[in-house]
């Protein structure tokens, strides 16, 4: 079964994907099949060795890798097993996002302006992405990794970053327009890094640092939580950008669709359900399709 397992993983990584957490499953299991004189995938075997997760969620994993795998190789072999996927029960939860309205945007950005010492260019380090995640739906880390060659006249560059995909964002003239006025002050500041946004030690803005002062920027913008409720997190202006972006929607079913598969590249996510997510979010949009839903069912006109 190892000769498979490296043989599928290969493939996979043809395809782009990193793969580095199925290899250490997979072979795990491999070896457990090995120890049972297994050279074929059975279901009870996969469930005993997914069984040995410390937690649901584990055991959940676990199952899953073995059964992609499992669907890979009986293409060719029929004589492996499909183990069941949802043996355990599990079901992912994600918690719910704060999507920013324009004035809490606003408000975060005025207290950015705020940050000292006055007059240095920390505190436009920090406005310039806040403003960037806000306007682009960019991810917390890509923003962060970008470098003076990935900001060209068409758009920002963002090179191989979750699911090693790249692509090109376009901005909006007035985002472009803030971003490059921050460059024209960076640009004179620690010429032996390239990267976009820097710490005060020179180097690239590490997460960490972007982290803390993002919490102080909360408490100064009063929107620090009450106490028992989520604090509202710098990804949640990810999923504010896509909120919009969807109640911006053109109508029209076949015209809402093109909308979903435009937003899911433009998010750079490598399945549009990942885009559907977002819909949970969106008190009015869940309501607008509960609507359609309830038509089309009564004989109505279709959603």
């Amino acid at each position: 079964m190892k000769d498979a397992v490296a043989a599928y993983l290969a493939l996979r990584r043809t395809a782009g994907f990193a793969m580095a957490n199925a290899e250490y499953l997979l072979d795990s299991f491999a070896r457990f099949a090995a120890g049972r004189n297994e050279i074929h995938i059975r279901r009870q075997a996969a469930i005993d060795w997914a069984a040995q997760g410390t937690s649901a969620a584990r055991r959940d994993a676990r199952l899953k890798a073995v059964c992609r795998f499992a669907r890979h190789v009986r293409v060719e072999d029929d004589r492996h097993e499909l183990p069941p996927a949802n043996y355990f029960g599990y079901r992912k939860t994600r918690r719910m996002p704060h999507v920013y309205s324009s004035d809490e945007i606003g408000r975060l950005l005025e207290a950015a302006g705020r940050l000292r010492p006055r007059g240095a260019i920390r505190a436009q380090t920090y406005t310039t992405p806040i403003a960037l995640l806000a306007a682009t739906g960019l991810r917390v880390s890509e923003a962060l990794g970008l470098r003076f060659a990935d900001v060209t006249e068409d758009g920002l560059l963002i090179r191989e970053t979750k699911f090693r995909k790249t692509r090109l964002v376009p901005l909006h003239d007035t985002a472009a327009a803030g971003l490059q006025r921050y460059l024209m002050r960076r640009r004179e500041l620690c010429a032996g890094d390239d990267h976009v946004f820097i710490g005060g030690h020179g180097g690239p803005l590490p997460y960490p640092a972007v982290h803390s002062t993002f919490q102080t920027l909360l408490r100064k913008a009063g929107l620090w939580p009450a106490p028992g409720r989520h604090r509202p997190r710098l990804h949640d202006l990810r999923h504010a950008f896509a909120v919009r972006a969807l109640r911006t929607s053109p109508p029209g079913r076949a015209r809402i669709g093109q909308h979903m598969v435009a937003l899911a590249t433009y998010l750079g996510h490598v399945n549009i359900y990942a885009t559907y997510w977002y819909l949970e979010a969106t008190a009015d949009l869940l309501s607008e399709i509960a609507g359609a839903g309830e038509r089309f069912m009564s004989g109505g006109a279709q959603p």
